[in-house]
């Protein structure tokens, strides 16, 4: 772990043109959050916070591919090939990645012990701010090709669509993730100039060099602009469900009367049944009367029913992507249910907790209708990479998925703690204070189910909303999340969901 610093250094470096220097031999993932941390605070120092996202992603690239150009200086040693020679290299490159997967440890302590080392530093001269990237071996003259060759290429794509869909060389760390890069970089209003890779007395040397001058957000894109024109065109919400949302806010309605109208829908009235006779209210015994069960339900918890079943109405009707989001939407809103039961005792949450998970990925649903692959694909690189998904959405639509599902929630009038809960799933803590109960409930089920399908690691989880839960530990976050998926199949099984 590098030596701590603390925020008057960070400042005193940002102010007075001092480079602050990190070293790691193997770059844990611990060093990896603690470089995010300084960048952050360095950023905040320059003003410049909106651009921590891009450069944190362009920084562990960098610092990745350093990290193995020297796992593979120490297997080519291994092996007895020579790396300037074509045909060793082709030979080399033939097992490199899976043998060295598959025995990583080994190679990290074989280049700590020959001391080749990655160092990341921040420098800023002016208004010109620089990270490079130095490692202590030589990049060859054909690996610097194809380096340049994939920022070449990065030239001709307009979006991250399009990179997505062109073959690239998946044996080299240079690969998709420097064409990203550089699409990040033009986000910004930098152009390939911005990055360079070289080599400098020994050291292979990655930088990028920010003129914040010259550094602006791009604006609306075009696929962007479709969105925001494709949620105008949705639909409001039938007649039917208008109703009785006006009958569940009249203070002087009957139970009798919303019953009565629930019961003309007959797919409302299997939802409402379905959602009383769940766990979530663990009955002894099978409720089929629509009186009683709007009772059981209460006027809250039938509101949001409300919002969930207009929803899956208009949405399953004109996206049918939608269904295939339901298994997972479900599950989410289970463990927010249960979390907020167990861990908040807060029953004025309950009800929103569960609708929040149902309709927490609405977003999605607008990104898979225009492209019905691109969701995949990004999910995809975001593992293999570990950065947040909504980086590379915004990067691909211009808008991420919490935010278009805002806009929809907005649209239908739905209230503020559900808009928060859905725009603010994957980043809780800059939720408003007063949503942070229903926010940071529906933000830990969602990471629950992420975690438990090996999408995220612990260390993803946001601290913050660990904390709050009292979770101290992997092991009692892993204990948690056998319990609720153990109780949401029991329920699956019992109730047919």
């Amino acid at each position: 772990m590098p030596v701590q610093l603390d925020l008057n250094q960070i400042k005193r470096a940002a102010h007075n043109s001092i480079p602050l220097t990190f070293k790691t031999y193997t770059l844990p993932h611990e060093t990896e959050e603690y470089l995010e941390n300084v960048l952050e605070m360095f950023l905040k120092e320059l003003g410049q916070e909106k651009l921590k996202d891009t450069l944190a992603y362009c920084m562990k690239e960098l610092a990745v591919n350093a990290k193995k150009a020297n796992t593979k200086r120490v297997y080519f040693l291994e092996k007895g090939l020579d790396l300037n020679n074509d045909k060793d290299y082709e030979e080399g490159m033939k097992h490199f990645k899976e043998e060295t997967l598959n025995n990583i440890q080994y190679y990290l302590q074989k280049q700590k012990e020959l001391g080749l080392y990655i160092k990341v530093i921040f420098h800023t001269k002016g208004k010109t701010f620089t990270i490079a990237v130095r490692n202590n071996v030589e990049i060859t003259k054909k690996e610097q090709i194809r380096i340049y060759d994939r920022i070449a290429r990065s030239r001709a794509f307009s979006s991250l669509e399009e990179a997505f869909s062109t073959v690239l060389d998946n044996t080299e760390g240079a690969g998709l993730g420097i064409v990203i890069l550089i699409l990040m970089l033009k986000k910004i209003g930098l152009d390939e100039d911005s990055f360079s890779v070289d080599q400098e007395n020994g050291e292979t040397v990655a930088q990028i060099i920010i003129p914040f001058s010259e550094v602006h957000l791009e604006k609306l894109e075009l696929l962007t602009q479709t969105i925001v024109k494709e949620i105008e065109s949705l639909p409001q919400f039938p007649e039917n469900i208008v109703y009785l949302q006006k009958l569940i806010s009249d203070p002087d309605s009957e139970i009798t009367a919303i019953a009565r109208q629930i019961s003309t829908d007959p797919s409302l009235t299997a939802d409402l049944l379905k959602l009383v006779n769940s766990a979530q209210f663990m009955l002894p015994h099978k409720v089929d009367n629509i009186v009683e069960a709007v009772k059981l339900v209460g006027m809250r918890g039938l509101r949001n029913l409300l919002y969930s079943y207009g929803t899956q109405k208009i949405m399953g009707e004109k996206y049918s992507e939608m269904r295939t989001l339901w298994q997972h939407s479900y599950r989410a809103a289970f463990y927010a249910y249960n979390l907020a039961r167990s861990f908040k005792r807060k029953k004025e949450i309950l009800d929103d907790v569960y609708v929040g998970g149902i309709l927490h990925d609405l977003g999605k649903i607008i990104i898979a209708s225009f492209h019905p692959d691109l969701l995949d694909k990004i999910k995809n690189v975001c593992k293999e990479k570990g950065i947040p998904m909504r980086m590379l959405e915004d990067l691909s639509v211009g808008l991420n998925h919490p935010e278009i599902g805002a806009m929809i929630a907005k649209k239908w009038n739905f209230p503020e703690q559900l808009i928060a809960a859905i725009k603010y799933h994957h980043e809780p803590t800059e939720c408003e204070p007063q949503f942070e109960g229903i926010v940071y409930t529906v933000y830990l089920a969602n990471a629950i189910c992420d975690y438990e399908r090996d999408k995220i690691l612990f260390d993803q989880i946001d601290k913050r909303v660990l904390r709050d839960f009292g979770i101290e530990s992997e092991d009692q976050l892993a204990t948690i999340q056998e319990r609720l998926s153990k109780a949401f199949d029991n329920q699956r099984t019992r109730f047919q969901m």
